[in-house]
C-alpha cells in the first residue's frame, strides 16, 4: 500500500515523500525582494516532499498585496536564488507559485511604481470587501477591464517569470488559477462578463487559463508546470454555480500536455465529488489540499492511501511545524500556530517555531 511517507516521481523531479507545502501569502518581502529571511524559512520546511511558495506576482501589475515578492526583475532572481539554494541544501525540491492577483488589490498598494497602475480583471466588476493596504483596509475598487492585446500581454508575462523561476533554480512552477485571482476570474462566470473569445461561454472562460498553461509549458517544459485550481471556491467574492463542466472542459485542454501535477484545493467536504471527477479524468500526478478537521488532521494521509490523491498538501500545519512530515509519522506533538504573525512582520511566528 502506497503512504503519504513514500517517495513519488513528480514528472522527472524526485520527492522524498508525499506530503506537500502548500502555498501561503506571508508579505514579509519589502520592496517586492525575497530576504534572507526567506530564505531561512523554506529551508526549515526542506523535509516537504515538495515545497510551494507563496504567490508570486508575474509583473508589477500582478501585486495584489503589500511586501508580496515578484519574479519580473534581475534583483528578484537573484534573491530567489539564495532560497532555492537553501531549501535544495537541505535536499528539499521546491516550486514556485506564480500569481496575478487582477482585480484584488488596490491602487495605493502599487502607488510606488511607474505607470499609474491599476488592478485588471476579465471584467470591470469589483470584489466585494477589503483588502489591507500601506494607509489601512480599503474597499476594493473596481477594476480595469483587459483589453484583447493586453489579456495576451499578460499571458506572455507569465511565461517570462516562468522562465525567470527556472533561472532561480526553482524545480518548476504552480500557476495559481484558485482563491479568486486573476486565473480563476476568467474561469468564473460571476467575475468573466465578457463576450469576447475571452469569456461567454465555457470555452471561452477557460481560454486564459488555458493559454497561460501552454505558455509556461512551451517555455520551462511541461514536467515542470502546475497548476492549482478551487473549484466552487466563493473566497475573494468569487461565483460559480455550477463549477464541473467549466473544470472537467478545462482538463480536457490540459491533460494532453502532460503537466508536472494538478492541484486541487478544497473549499469544503461537500465538493469532494468534483475532487473524485478530476482525479479521473487527469492521469498525471493529483496533489490536494483536503478540506480536514483542522491544519494537522491524519485523515488527509488516507487519501494517498485511498487513491484519492497522489500528494496531499499542508498549509497552515507547516506553518507552524517545519518538520510537519516527521511529526506526522510520529502522530505529533504539533506547535500552535500564531495567527497574529501569519500576514507581515519579523521571525516571530516565522522562522522561531521549534522542531521535535
Amino acid at each position: 500500500m502506497t503512504t503519504a511517507f513514500d517517495p513519488i516521481d513528480l514528472a522527472g523531479t524526485a520527492l522524498a515523500n508525499r506530503v506537500a507545502m502548500a502555498p501561503m501569502t506571508r508579505n514579509r518581502a519589502p520592496g517586492r525582494v525575497p530576504t534572507d529571511l526567506m530564505a531561512e524559512y523554506y529551508a526549515q520546511r526542506a523535509s516537504a516532499g515538495l515545497i510551494i511558495t507563496e504567490g508570486i506576482q508575474p509583473s508589477p501589475a500582478g501585486q495584489g498585496y503589500p511586501n508580496t515578492p515578484g519574479l519580473h526583475s534581475d534583483e528578484q532572481v537573484a534573491a530567489w536564488r539564495r532560497v532555492t539554494d537553501a531549501v535544495h541544501a537541505k535536499g528539499g525540491r521546491i516550486f514556485a507559485q506564480i500569481m496575478h492577483a487582477g482585480r484584488i488589490g488596490h491602487p495605493s498598494i502599487l502607488a510606488d511604481l511607474p505607470g499609474d497602475l491599476h488592478p485588471v480583471a476579465p471584467s470591470a466588476v469589483a470584489a466585494e470587501g477589503q483588502v489591507f493596504t500601506p494607509e489601512g483596509p480599503k474597499d476594493y475598487v473596481t477594476p480595469r477591464e483587459l483589453t484583447d492585446a493586453e489579456v495576451r500581454q499578460v499571458v506572455a508575462d507569465f511565461a517570462a517569470a516562468a522562465r525567470n523561476a527556472v533561472e532561480a533554480g526553482f524545480d518548476g512552477v504552480e500557476l495559481h488559477g484558485a482563491n479568486g485571482y486573476l486565473i480563476h476570474q476568467f474561469l468564473a462566470p460571476g467575475s468573466n462578463r465578457r463576450t469576447d473569445a475571452w469569456g461567454g461561454s465555457v470555452e471561452g472562460r477557460i481560454r486564459f487559463a488555458v493559454e497561460v498553461v501552454k505558455a509556461v509549458a512551451a517555455e520551462i517544459g511541461p514536467e515542470r508546470t502546475g497548476l492549482r485550481i478551487s473549484p466552487g471556491n466563493p473566497y475573494n467574492d468569487i461565483d460559480e454555480p455550477r463549477p464541473l463542466p467549466t473544470y472537467t472542459a478545462l482538463l480536457a485542454e490540459l491533460e494532453p500536455l502532460g503537466l508536472a501535477y494538478l492541484h486541487v484545493l478544497e473549499v469544503s467536504p461537500e465538493v469532494r465529488d468534483i475532487t473524485v471527477q478530476l482525479r479521473k479524468q487527469f492521469s498525471g500526478t493529483f496533489v490536494l489540499n483536503p478540506a480536514t478537521d483542522g491544519p494537522t488532521d491524519h485523515t488527509a494521509l488516507g487519501l494517498v492511501e485511498d487513491g484519492t490523491a497522489d500528494v496531499i498538501a499542508f498549509g497552515v500545519g507547516f506553518l507552524a511545524n517545519p518538520d510537519l512530515p516527521a511529526r506526522l509519522a510520529a502522530g505529533g506533538p504539533y506547535n500552535t500556530p500564531d495567527q497574529s504573525a501569519f500576514y507581515g512582520g519579523d521571525r516571530t511566528g516565522y522562522t522561531d517555531y521549534p522542531t521535535l
